[in-house]
């Protein structure tokens, strides 16, 4: 079903760019509920029109006409939610509010309507489905789960309370995600002593004076978003700021968060946290799992709860030994380099961490930073991909959200465009923190055979550029950073890269969830490799390369501290698993999540859990950014990442690089380009020609 745009939404922009890309700095708060109002109209009459009797039970008639209006209606929600992530204002987060229960509910009410079930059940059922596309088959088989899993086999007097399952969890995550963000804008500490600054680095001591003109303040201001905070915890010899800092950035969005003048429980996610897992609990049994973690299996490639749980206390009791000694050295160079008389407390962690490394590699992350200015950065990322994939990137001029954000092309080697990307790079008032690839839109076929090219987002949180002395100065990242650009392109190359035609399995639509990191882990490897860091470092000052000393100083730190750093990443994903696999929701008590949490920290972890330390309230990734009893795919992906790098080592040892154009051209074949259109497991095995070894990963992690 084409759109017939009625008149008064002619000048909409989500509403006219159509199968092109929106006017993102045109969109205003108020086109948002007459669009995506009309959108929900037009995407519930595809739906009357695909249930039909008439109409008949296949691709072109069924599915093709539904993905039409389901697209319009998704990419137009999408943009107003990728600005309710990157340009929050309190009329955007309002209007978002008001639309986010009737898109919630008609999402719902699709994945139950039994008569489109039965139409796709017949389709699969059909002479035509053998002589469809692989992709297109996948399509239809991953319907028929959803619809399963979206409760269309419930009875009519269920539908009602799951499709109110589905409203309250979208509003609790939408709330949690908005408490984080306005607990982490809302802080603010002003300094006017310079002696208070001892040890901080300059460019972050000049973010915090740009900060504090920013809000019409003298001095310095610091702030809760990581590129503000966390160089205060590692390099600030100022003991009592750290704990201030820390003290702050551990209770957001609790009962012990400070007010900031709102009420002491405005932003405390402590219930909302039951109340998710109660409804996710609620919705596992009605579809007839035992828990939620079951329920996240069905389409995953882990086969069962009791094998994510023995993947996870595996790997935790292999690093564990490493993160014993990892510990036991900070605390005694702690005790007697650093002379902390009453110990190591958790503020000083980052800072003794960062001194122990300065003492036992002889480098600094700071002066290891003035090597990697953003545009130096992205030259290098853009030759690895160029090289192993036969792709050019270009600079592009596609419509932006704000000043700062950059796009691209990119072209095969026919010289066609074949995907265009955004780069939003730097932290900002009103940005969600973190790192995060999005699809803009997605790779398709359509009917009259014309590809619509995929768009995604990479969008990060960066330093912005600061002046220095009257002069912008460019930004340096961290090498840290440098690894997330290189983690969130694999998810783009993912997305962009993809020939998949059928847009239910394109890029990384209908990857298992488990695997959905395999190319975002992938890309980081790249990251300690002397001959892609040679050329794409610059001294911010100097010009000259990172000197082959320097990097042989970050190799050997490669794994400094990776037993602790293992472990913190288990703690997180054995909380989330048990979170959603053997807790009672039901009878849980207001700091339940808390103590189960303490639980695991004390049975998986070697640091211990501060008292007043709330971080499940800030947990973002399982309560509001779709990895609930998923966050183990972290490390179930590292396998399988680790495993396929193998194979560029491998190829290294032949042609001197691995940056191995044909090892490059099978991994894009096998893995980038099949994108969601068949399992998972198969795509890794026509790559590597084997079942996954965890070999790899010890090796590559130190804890062989």
């Amino acid at each position: 079903m084409k759109l017939s745009i009625p008149q008064h939404l002619l000048s909409n922009p989500l509403v006219t760019f159509g199968s092109g890309i929106p006017q993102y700095s045109a969109i205003l708060p108020d086109h948002i509920g007459p669009a995506i109002s009309y959108l929900l109209d037009h995407a519930q009459g595809a739906v009357d029109h695909a249930v039909a009797a008439q109409t008949p039970a296949t691709w072109l008639a069924l599915a093709e006409p539904l993905e039409d209006a389901t697209e319009s209606l998704g990419r137009a929600w999408g943009a107003v939610s990728h600005l309710n992530s990157v340009a929050d204002s309190a009329e955007l987060r309002a209007a978002y509010g008001e639309m986010l229960p009737k898109v919630t509910a008609f999402m719902s009410s699709l994945g139950q309507n039994l008569a489109l079930y039965e139409k796709f059940k017949s389709l699969s059922k059909s002479a035509e489905f053998a002589n469809l596309s692989r992709a297109q088959k996948k399509v239809i088989e991953n319907s028929l789960r959803d619809f399963r899993l979206g409760g269309a086999e419930l009875t009519e007097a269920d539908k009602p309370r799951f499709s109110a399952i589905q409203d309250e969890q979208a509003q609790l995550s939408k709330a949690f995600s908005d408490h984080v963000l306005d607990a982490t804008d809302g802080f603010v500490h002003h300094i006017t002593d310079p002696a208070a600054l001892v040890g901080m680095p300059e460019d972050a001591i000049a973010a915090a004076a740009d900060t504090a003109k920013q809000k019409q303040l003298s001095g310095w201001a610091f702030t809760l978003h990581f590129p503000s905070y966390y160089p205060v915890m590692q390099y600030s010899e100022n003991r009592e700021l750290r704990k201030l800092m820390y003290e702050a950035y551990i209770t957001r969005a609790s009962e012990l968060a400070p007010t900031y003048g709102q009420g002491q429980m405005a932003w405390d996610n402590t219930q909302n946290m039951l109340d998710q897992l109660r409804l996710r609990s609620e919705e596992a049994k009605m579809l007839g799992f035992a828990n939620y973690a079951a329920l996240s299996l069905a389409p995953k490639m882990a086969q069962s709860v009791d094998e994510v749980d023995h993947f996870l206390s595996d790997i935790a009791q292999r690093a564990r030994p490493f993160a014993e000694k990892d510990w036991q050295e900070l605390v005694e160079f702690a005790r007697t380099t650093l002379q902390l008389a009453d110990g190591l407390k958790p503020w000083d962690i980052a800072f003794a961490s960062e001194r122990l490394k300065q003492a036992r590699y002889a480098f600094s992350e700071n002066e290891l930073k003035q090597y990697f200015p953003l545009s130096k950065v992205l030259e290098g990322l853009f030759r690895v991909i160029q090289t192993l994939f036969g792709v050019t990137i270009e600079s592009a001029d596609l419509p932006i959200w704000h000043q700062d954000v950059q796009s691209f092309a990119i072209r095969n080697a026919q010289q066609k465009i074949v995907a265009y990307f955004y780069l939003d790079p730097y932290a900002r008032p009103g940005k969600r923190g973190g790192a995060w690839m999005d699809d803009a839109r997605g790779r398709r076929e359509l009917p009259n055979g014309d590809i619509q090219v995929p768009v995604a987002y990479l969008v990060c949180n960066f330093p912005a550029p600061v002046k220095v002395d009257g002069q912008v100065r460019q930004p340096t990242i961290a090498h840290d950073d440098v690894i997330t650009l290189f983690h969130e392109s694999g998810h783009g190359l993912h997305h962009l890269l993809t020939q998949v035609g059928a847009l239910g399995v394109s890029g990384i639509n209908g990857v298992e969830w488990d695997a959905v990191e395999l190319p975002s882990q992938f890309m980081e490897n790249f990251c300690w490799e002397w001959e892609v860091l040679e050329k794409m470092t610059a001294h911010v000052e100097t010009g000259k390369s990172l000197p082959r000393e320097l990097f042989d100083k970050l190799l050997a730190a490669k794994n400094f501290q990776n037993g602790l750093g293992t472990l913190r990443q288990i703690t997180f994903s054995l909380l989330d698993w048990r979170l959603h696999s053997t807790f009672d929701a039901q009878s849980a008590h207001g700091q339940a999540v808390l103590d189960l949490s303490r639980k695991i920290a004390e049975q998986c972890n070697v640091i211990p859990q501060p008292e007043i330390s709330r971080w499940p309230n800030t947990f973002s990734h399982i309560f509001a950014g779709g990895y609930a009893a998923g966050y183990y795919s972290y490390k179930w992906a590292e396998v399988l990442s680790a495993d396929v790098y193998s194979a560029f080592e491998d190829a290294a040892k032949l042609t001197g690089s691995v940056l191995d154009p044909q090892t490059g051209a099978r991994y894009r074949q096998e893995i980038l380009e099949v994108g969601g259109s068949r399992p998972a497991a198969e795509s890794f095995k026509a790559f590597r020609g084997r079942e996954p070894q965890i070999d790899a990963l010890l090796r590559h992690g130190g804890l062989a």
